[in-house]
C-alpha cells in the first residue's frame, strides 16, 4: 500500500485523530498546518487527503473518510467570539482567518442567530490587538482555549453552543477529505483505528500537550473528553449539510455538493 500523504491541523483537537500514525510510515506521511493551509495543500495536490475545514468541501468534488471528524454537539470551547459589548450591539468583528469554516460559521450566526451585520476585519490571532480594532473577535484553536475572558474584560460566546441553539444539530469543523480514489478502504480503516487509539489515550495526549503544567493539562483533558466528538454519524452529517445550506444561502459557497464517502 502506498503511503497516504496527509495534511493535518496543528491544534490540540487533532491529536486524537493522528494518534500513533507515526508508527506506520509505510502507510501514512503526515504534515501539520493551520486548517486553511490544509485546504490549500489539498487543492494544490501536495497532500492526498487533508483534514480540511468543513466549508472547503464545497470547493471541489471531494470524498470523505467515513466516520472520522472534529465535531461538537454543543459547547466546543476552542471556537469562540470574545466581545466587549452585547453581541447584538457588535459593529466591528475581527476574524482569525486561520480557519475558513469558523469564519463562515461566525457569518452564518451573525445573519441567522444574532441579527447583526458587522464590518469584518482580518487579523492575527491576538485578542488584545484584535479588540483595539474591533468590538469583538473570533479566535479558534489553542489560543481560544487558553484565554481567560475575565482577565480581558470580555464575554466568551461559544460557537458550538450557538450552532446547537440555532439548529439543534452537531457541528462538524473538519474531516479527512480527498479526491476520488485517493484513500483506499485500508487507508480509511487505518484512520478510523488512529481515531479509536486517540480516543482511548486522551489523558496521555493532554499530559503531553501540557508539558508539566497541571492546570493546563486538566483543561486540555476536559476539552478533549467533554467538548470534542470524533465521529461522523447521521446527526453530524445532517449538521454538516445544514451548515453548507446556510453558508450557501448567504453567499459563502458557490454551490452545494452531496456528501460522498470513500468505501471502507
Amino acid at each position: 500500500m502506498t503511503a497516504l500523504r496527509l495534511g493535518a491541523v496543528s491544534y490540540l483537537n487533532t491529536k486524537p485523530l493522528v494518534y500513533g500514525l507515526e508508527a506506520y510510515p509505510d502507510r501514512f506521511a503526515v504534515r501539520f498546518d493551520v486548517p486553511a493551509r490544509c485546504a490549500t495543500l489539498l487543492q494544490e495536490g501536495q497532500v492526498d487527503v487533508g483534514l480540511i475545514p468543513a466549508i472547503e468541501y464545497l470547493a471541489g468534488e471531494y470524498w470523505i473518510v467515513p466516520d472520522v471528524a472534529i465535531a461538537s454537539d454543543g459547547e466546543i470551547a476552542s471556537v469562540a467570539v470574545f466581545t466587549r459589548v452585547p453581541i447584538d450591539q457588535v459593529k466591528t468583528l475581527a476574524l482569525d482567518v486561520s480557519s475558513r469554516t469558523s469564519v463562515a460559521l461566525t457569518r452564518v450566526l451573525c445573519a441567522r442567530r444574532w441579527g447583526i451585520a458587522p464590518s469584518l476585519v482580518a487579523a492575527a490571532p491576538d485578542l488584545s490587538s484584535m479588540l483595539e480594532r474591533a468590538d469583538a473577535a473570533l479566535l479558534i484553536g489553542d489560543p481560544a482555549l487558553e484565554i481567560d475572558p475575565a482577565r480581558h474584560g470580555v464575554t466568551k460566546i461559544d460557537l458550538g453552543s450557538e450552532w446547537l441553539a440555532l439548529t439543534g444539530l452537531p457541528f462538524v469543523y473538519a474531516m479527512w477529505t480527498g479526491r476520488a480514489g485517493a484513500a483506499s478502504p485500508a487507508h480509511c480503516r487505518g484512520l478510523q483505528a488512529a481515531r479509536d487509539r486517540g480516543a482511548a489515550h486522551l489523558a496521555a495526549i493532554a499530559r503531553d500537550y501540557a508539558q508539566g503544567n497541571q492546570p493546563r493539562e486538566d483543561r486540555a483533558l476536559r476539552y478533549l473528553r467533554d467538548n470534542l466528538k470524533y465521529g461522523l454519524g447521521e446527526r453530524e452529517a445532517e449538521g454538516l449539510r445544514r451548515f453548507h445550506e446556510l453558508a450557501n444561502g448567504i453567499g459563502l459557497a458557490p454551490s452545494l455538493q452531496p456528501l460522498r464517502f470513500y468505501p471502507e
